[in-house]
């Protein structure tokens, strides 16, 4: 996985490098240094990843509750 696609993914799920290192319970530097190309994606983070991106990129974001009052 390139560091741009990292990149992308990141973006498609809307997290953040401190999203990401929390849920994997990682340091936060390591997740920046994915991100900059400095360390290479792990095989298995990066089909996570590609996993989420492309199901978020499929579901879109609902838009069904936008400007509804909470009930």
């Amino acid at each position: 996985m390139t560091p741009e696609r990292f990149s992308e993914c990141l973006l498609h799920i809307r997290w953040t490098p401190i999203n990401l290192a929390s849920a994997l319970q990682c340091d936060l530097s390591w997740v920046e240094a994915l991100e900059a190309g400095n360390a290479e994606v792990p095989a298995g983070l990066a089909t996570w990843l590609e996993t989420l991106a492309q199901c978020h990129e499929a579901a879109g974001v609902p838009t069904t509750y936008r400007g509804r009052g909470h009930d």
